[in-house]
């Protein structure tokens, strides 16, 4: 009893079988069929190369939140090559609140401001990446995924002894602020605290060494990653005149950076420039110096690389070996229908009148497609 049952569910489940096997006395094998598997073979073979790269590659998506860190402080990377010597200039924050921010971090190194060749020569190189940049925002893709091994992004030292005079100064170092809008700025004389906050020692400056050309090696917020490049790396102004202001607009946005190879918070920003002669007689107020107005985005970008699961991976592979082989056979027997109804039409026009080989030619089409003979 339990055989006969055994039995009757093995013959359900082989009535079940969507694979039916063909006995190799009933398939033929031929030259056309041969070409169009070798075709097919190598279309899968292509693809799937192709779709491992695609597997490998990785891409960067981004999130969006409110960012609800207020109590941290925000780091500020500089390294700026003023043309004046630095006894007679000064660099300090002023936050929103009008409070002086100890720039104890900075230090003053005497330099000369025209690079060398070698200097000059990676300077160059640092703005037509820049360039590039601007054109092709979906290269900085390219940077977050690449941070940690590509080149680093800091002046290289010079190559050379220099026998002219040390007539800039080299500020660099960091510091940290609140998290509000502040002015980071670089004007002439020593930064002194005042009750209504700050002021700089500028009367025993003269006029005549004013000159606020300079050269923005590196800005950045955060913490500083080799490899990225920011908006304001390699920027570089010539002073057309002695009071003159350059004014930065920088908009920081607050960026959790997670790759496969380094895992940071540091922040992104975007800067709009203005400068101009400071001139009282027609109307152009100001202190002449370098100002970089900064304001902080309420919100935050979480960028996060992402790899292609190995499932769908498979799942791709799997179709694409699918729709080609079944694409591929339904095109040749298509192919091969179409050929024999022609080669049925003209074997008929050989051996029947013309005004029969229509009627002929529809029961060669019939018997095609039914397979009988006639």
């Amino acid at each position: 009893m339990r055989r006969l049952n055994r039995k009757k569910a093995l013959n359900f489940v082989k009535e079940l079988d969507a694979f039916p096997k063909v006995p190799e006395s009933y398939v033929e094998t031929t030259a056309s069929g041969g070409t169009v598997s070798v075709l097919a073979f190598t279309a899968m073979a292509l693809l799937a190369f192709f779709e491992f790269f695609v597997y490998r590659d990785t891409w960067m998506k981004y999130e969006y939140e409110v960012d609800k860190d207020f109590t941290s402080k925000l780091r500020i990377n500089i390294d700026i090559t003023v043309a004046m010597r630095c006894q007679f200039v000064g660099a300090d924050v002023l936050d929103l609140a009008e409070t002086m921010v100890a720039s104890d971090g900075l230090q003053y190194e005497p330099v000369i401001f025209e690079l060398s060749p070698q200097q000059r020569l990676w300077h160059r190189t640092l703005l037509l990446i820049q360039n590039r940049l601007r054109e092709e925002h979906s290269l900085q893709d390219v940077l977050f995924k690449n941070v940690m091994k590509g080149a680093p992004t800091a002046l290289p030292p010079r190559e050379d002894d220099p026998t002219q005079p040390l007539n800039a100064c080299r500020i660099h170092g960091h510091l940290y602020v609140t998290k509000v809008a502040g002015n980071f700025h670089i004007t002439v004389g020593k930064a002194i605290p005042h009750p209504r906050g700050h002021a700089h020692l500028a009367a025993l400056v003269s006029h005549e060494t004013y000159n606020f050309s300079h050269r923005i090696d590196h800005l950045s917020f955060g913490e500083e990653i080799p490899g990225i490049l920011n908006p304001l790396d390699g920027t570089e102004k010539v002073s057309a005149d002695h009071n003159q202001m350059f004014q930065y607009f920088i908009t920081i946005v607050p960026t959790k950076l997670q790759t496969y190879k380094v895992s940071a918070d540091t922040h992104q920003y975007s800067v709009t420039e203005r400068e101009r002669v400071i001139n009282h007689a027609v109307g152009s107020h100001g202190v002449s110096g370098i100002f970089m107005k900064y304001d902080i985005s309420s919100l935050m970008v979480k960028v996060t690389e992402q790899h292609m699961p190995f499932w769908q991976f498979l799942v791709r592979l799997c179709g694409i070996i699918g729709g080609i082989f079944s694409t591929t056979g339904m095109l040749h027997g298509l192919v091969g229908f179409c050929v024999d109804v022609v080669c049925c039409r003209f074997k008929l026009g050989v051996y029947k009148p013309k005004s029969v080989s229509r009627s002929c030619c529809f029961l060669c089409f019939i018997s095609t497609f039914f397979g009988t003979e006639h």
